[in-house]
């Protein structure tokens, strides 16, 4: 196999065979990077032989499978990620070498260190065409709001800090207070870091907004609240989950008003964020309260359709529906095909780098509970994989802090706070 070498760490190359990890090794290679996606012609060995290859010939091996045409910011960084753990030359591959030159000269452009109009000479003189790489470029130049996420692996969570270019005003979506379930811990490490890329930017929080009253971690929309001083928002339908966990948890005092939150969202509101419009669609089945944030050219929709690869969100919750969940789909798929998607959660299927970007377009053509199925086949696809599913283990920590808005419980006369767990309440 003949590689390209890009600079002294990094070659790029075609489609290896197995014998070629072992001539990797050979030639000095620390670690191998597969850019690309499982399936795409017959014949490929795909990642689950290639990660074989590379155990038996000593290599590390990185799994960042991306399509030309759908590449994100996740992905280059992703792929900057496996290179600064190898422990030298790494071969990085797909079909041709074009994607994986293509994240690399991305990674430098994002960094400053490699201008935009040098893109496609720089290919050109490696012998591969970076003219897709141009057009990510110029695409990116033109979008608002800039998103910036933070993956939260613990629970595969993402949290997004959304921002208006001309105003430098945000906010912040879905953001995660750290718990752990064994030692009764709290901790506000993923908020810090919200806070501290808010300061290194210069941005100034105008909204602190969850999609839905989360069941697998703690919200930490309180503790940036009081952080920021921002009002907290969510969907006006809390309410009817507030009932719902009031008596599963015998909570005669909590309030089912919505009234933890400064402002509850109705289908189709608007607000701004700066002199972002946005606005809220109604997306219910996942939880009775789902919400859509749609800002901008983006579209904020948590726990309703994940990456194309990785396909809906479970209905099996109390209040949840798989009908619904199909209506609210539907109604985001009507949306313009070049909007952006992002996800709440990715669970890294195929062992691959977590991913929580993609488009109408894609999901239309790729997600396969989406794709070529009608509104009984999806309920039926969804009913039955809900019956697999293991209820989140933090739902019953979580809900009675997030549908406070997360407020953690009140201390009581010792000063410790205590959660309160039913049992066989579910």
């Amino acid at each position: 196999m003949t590689s390209v070498k890009v600079n002294e760490l990094l070659s790029v190359a075609g489609q290896p065979d197995a014998a070629a990890f072992a001539a990797f090794a050979a030639d000095g290679f620390a670690a191998v990077i597969n850019a690309r996606p499982d399936g795409e012609e017959p014949g490929q060995p795909g990642n689950t032989a290639e990660k074989a290859s590379a155990a038996a010939a000593g290599l590390a091996y990185s799994f960042v499978p991306v399509k030309g045409t759908e590449i994100t910011e996740a992905d280059i960084r992703a792929f900057q990620a496996a290179m600064a753990e190898a422990k030298g030359p790494v071969v990085a591959h797909c079909k041709s070498g074009t994607r994986a030159l293509t994240l690399h000269v991305l990674g430098e452009v994002l960094d400053g260190r490699m201008k935009p109009g040098d893109v496609e000479a720089f290919g050109q003189n490696l012998g591969f065409d970076l003219a897709g790489a141009r057009r990510f470029l110029e695409k990116r130049a033109g979008q608002a709001p800039h998103v910036k996420a933070f993956f939260e692996p613990r629970t595969c969570s993402v949290q997004y800090v959304v921002s208006d270019p001309a105003t430098k005003r945000c906010a912040i979506i879905d953001p995660v207070l750290d718990f752990d379930e064994m030692s009764g811990a709290t901790a506000t490490a993923n908020a810090d870091a919200i806070l501290a890329h808010i300061e290194s930017e210069g941005l100034t929080v105008e909204w602190i907004l969850d999609t839905h009253p989360h069941a697998d971690h703690f919200s930490a929309a309180h503790y940036l609240h009081e952080k920021t001083g921002a009002p907290t928002a969510i969907g006006i339908h809390v309410t009817d989950v507030q009932k719902l966990w009031k008596e599963i948890y015998n909570w005669p005092a909590l309030k089912t008003d919505g009234s933890q939150w400064d402002r509850l969202f109705a289908d189709g509101d608007t607000f701004e964020i700066g002199a972002l419009k946005a606005r809220v669609m109604f997306s219910p089945g996942h939880t009775l309260a789902s919400i859509t944030y749609v800002i901008g050219d983006a579209a904020f929709v948590h726990d309703t359709v994940f990456t194309p690869d990785s396909g809906t969100a479970r209905t099996d919750f109390p209040g949840g529906s798989a009908a619904a969940l199909w209506q609210s789909i539907q109604a985001i798929l009507s949306l313009p095909e070049e909007t952006r998607l992002f996800s709440g959660h990715d669970y890294q299927p195929g062992g691959r780098h977590p991913r929580w970007e993609s488009t109408v377009a894609a999901q239309k053509r790729a997600n396969p509970h989406i794709a070529g199925i009608d509104e009984a086949a999806f309920v039926a696809l969804r009913q039955a994989r809900d019956r697999t599913l293991p209820k989140p283990k933090l739902m019953l920590h979580a809900l009675q802090v997030n549908i406070r808005g997360g407020r953690l419980p009140d201390p009581e006369e010792n000063g410790r706070r205590y959660l309160k767990i039913p049992l066989d309440a579910l």
